[in-house]
């Protein structure tokens, strides 16, 4: 897979929002998500997408992070859940295949290819999963996009 740039429409989603230190993001990762599966299924927010991470850059202990599912629709705040969104624009794509091991890889590739094509990078990135329950690791696909400047 190579990198390229794509446009992108808006998207709703529901997120959990955190602010985590980068040794602590697979943990935040299972308590969001868990918290998700059980409230997701009580809110009227339309049909389920895609499961997403969305986060600033630069960061030096900690991401600022969303975690949470694409929505049909938005919806009222519960708990900790609550609506947001992906931006529309212009965006550096990658697509990581394989597993979740490889995600820091994938990322130094694409923000290393935005670096080399002179791209200036709004600091808004966001990685898209395919359901991965009962999936092959070595057969996911992740969705990487930096939103352009």
């Amino acid at each position: 897979m190579t990198c390229s740039i794509v446009t992108v429409d808006r998207q709703l989603t529901a997120v959990v929002k955190a602010k985590v230190p980068f040794p602590e993001i697979p943990n935040a990762q299972r308590s969001a998500r868990a918290a998700l599966d059980a409230t997701l299924p009580s809110l009227d927010a339309g049909p389920l997408g895609r499961p997403l991470t969305r986060f600033r850059t630069p960061a030096k202990d900690a991401l600022d992070m969303e975690i949470g599912t694409i929505v049909g629709r938005s919806f009222a705040r519960r708990g900790e859940i609550e609506p947001s969104d992906l931006p529309a624009g212009r965006a550096a794509h990658y697509r990581l295949e394989g597993s979740f091991d490889g995600m820091p890889g994938a990322w130094q590739t694409l923000f290393a290819w935005c670096e080399a094509e002179k791209l200036e990078l709004a600091g808004i990135n966001w990685e898209v999963y395919m359901p991965w329950e009962g999936v092959d690791p070595a057969k996911l696909e992740t969705d990487l996009y930096a939103l352009l400047a």
